[in-house]
């Protein structure tokens, strides 16, 4: 089983988005049963608040099912137990670093879209941020970058 957490700054955007989009990808293609997809933040803002309004309407929007979420945040535990850990954007790189315990020594810390480009077999190392809709409230650009990322997630792993 491979096992994936989604990260952002407050589990409520971005992260969220990413659970459900993979979750959905995983479950059109038959493979529920080898994946565990989770979301988690790196900040204590959020803690307990379901996905943000404009996560849930663009899912809907696009026919994907919400995975019902309350906001959470990552821990050291969370690194030793998934076997992917994606940030949405470079300070969420940094914070999970941090929480992780200040270093990535089994190489598990990925950013969202260093697999939306992914090429002959390798990530990008330094792959554009996924905006902040929460800031920027473009769910559009927002969606579209983590389809991306999740689709090259998928090839990356094997799936296409």
């Amino acid at each position: 089983m491979i096992k994936i957490l989604f990260i952002c700054h407050g589990n409520i955007c971005r992260s969220t988005m990413a659970e459900s989009v993979l979750t959905h990808m995983v479950a059109t293609r038959g493979l529920t049963s080898q994946f565990e997809i989770d979301s988690a933040a790196t900040s204590r803002e959020e803690i307990g608040n379901p996905p943000h309004y404009g996560t849930r309407n663009k899912l809907a929007q696009m026919g994907i099912p919400l995975i019902p979420h309350r906001a959470r945040q990552m821990t050291r535990g969370d690194y030793d137990y998934y076997d992917y850990l994606i940030g949405m954007d470079s300070a969420n790189i940094r914070n999970m670093t941090r929480i992780a315990g200040g270093t990535d020594p089994d190489q598990k810390i990925y950013k969202m879209l260093s697999f939306a480009d992914y090429k002959n077999n390798q990530c990008l190392k330094e792959a554009n941020d996924v905006a902040d809709p929460w800031y920027t409230g473009d769910f559009e650009a927002t969606y579209r970058d983590i389809v991306a990322g999740c689709e090259g997630l998928l090839e990356y792993l094997g799936y296409r």
